[in-house]
C-alpha cells in the first residue's frame, strides 16, 4: 500500500508536466493547426539558456525568467521566420518543415554542447515528505505541480475571460470573419506561438532536473508522451491536455513501478492505440467543441 501511494503521487507530479506540454501543443494546434514537431526542441534550446545563466549568476529563478523568455522568442522567430512561409491549408506542408527544424536545432545544439549529458540542480529538495512513514511528493514535486496549476489557471483565465483570449479563439476558429470584424488574425497567430512555446520551454525546464541531465535530446521522450496526451484528451482540448497528462503520468509510474521501466512504452502506446480506435478525435474533443 505504501508503494502504491508512493507511485501514484509521483505520477500526478510526472503527469503535471506531460499536461504542461501537451497544453503547449494544444494551444499551437488551435493557433495554427499545425502539430509543432519541433516543440520538443524548440524547448531544450531555452533550458540551456536556462542552464548557462543559471551556471553565471547562480540564480535558478533568473534562469527560469530567461528560458520562458527565450522560448517565446523563439516562437516569435519560427512563426514568423518560417512557418509563416508554409503554405496554409494543409497541415502536412508545416509538419514536414517543424521535422527538419528539430535536425537543424538538434544538430546546432550537439555541435555546440556535445552529448554529454549536464547535470541540471533542482531549486528545492528532491527527496520526498515521510506522512506516516510513507513516502510521498518531495518538495520539488509540490513546487512542480503548484506552478503547472498555477499557470493552467492562468491560460484558462486568458482564453475564457479576457478580450485577448477570446481573439486568439476567434481567430483560430474562424479566421476569416475575424479578419472582417477587426482581429489582426496574424498577430494573434504568433501570441498563439509565443505562448506554446514559453510553457512548453517550462515544462521541459522542470522535467530536466529528474531525469538524466541535460542533452540536445533531454525533451524527445517528453515530447513523445505530451503528444500522446495531446491525442488522447483531444488535440483541441486543454481540458483534455490536463486530464490526459494526469492519467498518462499515473500509468507510467504504476507499470513501471510494478512491472518495469521496459513496460511502461507498451503501456501509452496501448493506450493511445485503444483511444485513436474507439474515438480518434479524442476524449474530450467532443465535450470541448460543444463549450467553443
Amino acid at each position: 500500500m505504501d508503494r502504491l501511494v508512493f507511485l501514484l503521487a509521483t505520477g500526478v507530479a510526472r503527469g503535471a508536466v506531460f499536461a504542461l506540454f501537451a497544453l503547449s501543443l494544444v494551444i499551437v494546434w488551435r493557433a495554427a493547426r499545425v502539430v509543432n514537431f519541433a516543440q520538443g526542441a524548440m524547448a531544450v534550446v531555452a533550458v540551456f539558456v536556462a542552464f548557462g545563466v543559471t551556471a553565471a549568476t547562480g540564480s535558478y529563478w533568473l534562469g527560469l525568467g530567461s528560458a520562458l523568455l527565450t522560448g517565446a522568442v523563439l516562437g516569435v522567430v519560427v512563426e514568423r521566420g518560417v512557418m509563416n512561409h508554409v503554405p496554409a491549408g494543409n497541415p502536412l506542408p508545416g509538419m514536414i518543415v517543424a521535422i527538419g527544424l528539430v535536425m537543424v536545432l538538434q544538430s546546432g545544439l550537439g555541435m555546440l554542447f556535445g552529448p554529454q549529458h549536464r547535470p541540471m540542480a533542482a531549486p528545492f529538495d528532491e527527496r520526498p515528505f515521510q506522512v506516516g512513514g510513507v513516502p510521498v511528493l518531495s518538495p520539488y514535486d509540490v513546487f512542480v505541480l503548484v506552478v503547472a496549476v498555477v499557470v493552467m489557471g492562468v491560460l484558462a483565465l486568458l482564453f475564457t475571460r479576457t478580450s485577448l483570449g477570446l481573439q486568439l479563439r476567434a481567430s483560430a476558429f474562424a479566421p476569416e470573419v475575424s479578419r472582417l470584424l477587426g482581429v489582426r488574425v496574424p498577430r494573434m497567430l504568433t501570441i498563439g506561438w509565443v505562448l506554446s512555446s514559453a510553457v512548453a520551454a517550462l515544462a521541459a525546464l522542470l522535467l530536466v532536473p529528474t531525469e538524466l541531465g541535460l542533452n540536445a535530446h533531454s525533451a524527445d521522450m517528453l515530447f513523445v508522451h505530451a503528444f500522446t496526451v495531446a491525442v488522447v484528451g483531444g488535440l483541441d482540448s486543454p481540458v483534455g491536455a490536463l486530464l490526459g497528462g494526469l492519467v498518462v503520468g499515473v500509468l507510467m509510474t504504476l507499470v513501471t513501478g510494478y512491472l518495469g521501466a521496459t513496460v511502461a512504452p507498451v503501456a501509452v502506446l496501448v493506450l493511445l492505440a485503444t483511444v485513436l480506435l474507439v474515438r480518434p478525435a479524442g476524449i474530450f474533443a467532443a465535450i470541448e467543441a460543444r463549450q467553443a
